[in-house]
């Protein structure tokens, strides 16, 4: 049934069967059940060329190509994924690995602050404001998606085990990179966001659609703190081994 409105990208469809769907064009069999979803670029693919991951599958698209990685681990394998940016682009590829297999999920990635926080601090999403345009097609409308309970938790011991502060917190997920305008910062900070990224309300909806449970933590990267003055910082490129690590901890401890 669909769910119709004035507004296109509020209008849901509940119930009929996609024309194309998700698994359409894979052909590597099933993926392991964990899987490490990475905003995290070149660090990802020298982990696995270093480690002797296996290329189950790659993904080929008109931009890019994208290696899907199964390391094999001492008890269970692990997925692992460097995504494209953006919404639209990561949750097709999300898409495709739950529908293949992967039913435990944590991303990774950098945010940037709206509040005076320092670089490559971690941030652990417990809620995501839908400013994105996909989670529309994979949930019915509403201003938020709260993230699963149980791999927040996990993330939370992982992170305490290794002595790691983080905060807990509710991120701003938009497609509009260049419209992050000074009143829609201060707006956003008003309503309790901290941190803006691109896609953890897309993929929370992808998974939940798919059942599938999702987390996801950040680091901080570049600064909106200032509205007067941006500040690129050095975009977190401190933490991205150290992220991809802490990532893969705690997949291994997600039971």
């Amino acid at each position: 049934m669909i769910h119709k409105n004035e507004i296109p990208i509020l209008e849901y469809d509940d119930s009929s069967p996609e024309v194309i769907p998700p698994d359409h064009d894979w052909s590597a069999g099933k993926l392991p059940e964990k899987c490490l979803f990475a905003f995290l670029g070149g660090v990802v693919h020298a982990y696995a060329a270093k480690h002797d991951a296996r290329v189950a599958e790659t993904l080929i698209t008109v931009s890019s190509d994208i290696k899907i990685y199964v390391l094999r681990e001492e008890k269970e394998d692990i997925c692992l994924v460097q995504s494209p940016i953006g919404a639209a682009a990561s949750s097709q590829v999300l898409d495709t690995l739950v529908s293949c297999g992967c039913k435990k999920v944590i991303a990774v990635g950098s945010c940037g602050v709206l509040t005076h926080l320092k670089e490559n601090a971690f941030m652990v999403p417990i809620k995501a404001l839908r400013a994105e345009g996909t989670s529309y097609h994979y949930l019915p409308a509403a201003r938020y998606i709260e993230l699963d309970e149980e791999p927040v938790l996990v993330m939370e011991e992982t992170f305490r085990k290794h002595g790691l502060p983080f905060e807990t917190c509710t991120t701003w997920s938009t497609d509009g990179f260049f419209r992050e305008t000074k009143d829609m910062v201060q707006y956003r900070l008003e309503e309790g966001c901290s941190v803006v990224e691109m896609e953890c309300a897309a993929l929370a909806a992808c998974c939940r659609k798919r059942g599938a449970t999702f987390g996801q933590f950040l680091f901080t990267a570049d600064s909106l703190a200032n509205v007067h003055e941006y500040d690129a910082r050095d975009f977190g490129t401190k933490s991205h081994e150290k992220a991809l690590l802490l990532g893969l901890d705690i997949l291994r401890n997600y039971r």
